[in-house]
């Protein structure tokens, strides 16, 4: 039977299953699901590693996660935590192929049932979900592309219990502040609320490492809320007597 939506089906329920059946933190090895798909997960490795181009492997991931939905998402939706390095590594993958969404579903279960990294990744999970979407974040603005806040957004709440560096930290609210303030111009700013909002985001990149590159953008933005701050009347709140 190929890939077929009863297929699907029977890998989401069994995944399920499984990792309900594991303890938090226990190991899931031995459990036919995962370990149908950490040998999978084998085989594309070593496929990944006859690709050179970042990009190259981008697309090859961007092929290869189909394969790990049904999976990753009967243990969402069941899982209790155990230890599970294809959903990590998924996780990873979805970052690296631009699938932020995924990628903040599935860092959401990981995060509250503290799965960790496997060592290869060198970070905690908080730490890699904060540290990629910015980056990815920062990149897409050097090149002028534009980097949905919300995704940010998300990114910022998900993480915000999460221990890391500062300037990783740094990063993700520079990234913020730069998406929230990037519909405006000098002539039309953003909505005020993005804008104040933008400001807070940049101060506290710049707190946190200040070398962070936000300044300029922080005295810009302060001068575009100065330039449009609406002044009351001059008889606001006065009458004629």
């Amino acid at each position: 039977m190929a890939d077929s939506p009863a297929k699907r089906h029977l890998t989401r329920v069994r995944a399920a299953l499984e990792a309900a059946r594991r303890a938090p933190h226990e190991l899931m090895a031995g459990a036919t699901a995962y370990e149908q798909h950490m040998a999978m997960l084998q085989q594309d490795r070593l496929r990944l590693k006859q690709v050179q181009s970042d990009q190259g492997k981008a697309e090859l991931k961007r092929q290869m996660l189909p394969a790990y939905s049904s999976y990753v998402a009967g243990v969402i939706e069941a899982g209790n935590g155990a230890a599970d390095e294809v959903v990590t590594t998924v996780l990873v993958w979805c970052i690296d192929v631009g699938d932020y969404d995924e990628a903040l579903r599935i860092a959401e279960y990981a995060l509250k049932h503290r799965l960790a990294m496997p060592d290869r990744f060198a970070r905690t999970t908080g730490c890699l979900v904060a540290e990629e979407i910015a980056e990815a974040a920062l990149k897409a603005q050097r090149l002028g592309e534009a980097f949905e806040a919300r995704v940010l957004d998300r990114a910022a709440a998900l993480t915000a219990d999460q221990d890391m560096p500062d300037e990783v930290r740094a990063k993700l609210h520079l990234a913020l502040g730069r998406a929230l303030l990037a519909s405006g111009t000098d002539e039309a700013p953003p909505a005020a609320v993005d804008l104040e909002a933008g400001i807070a985001h940049l101060r506290r990149a710049i707190d946190l490492h200040s070398s962070c590159g936000g300044k300029k953008d922080l005295e810009r933005a302060e001068r575009l809320l100065k330039k449009h701050a609406v002044s009351p009347p001059a008889n606001a709140g006065g009458g004629n007597g």
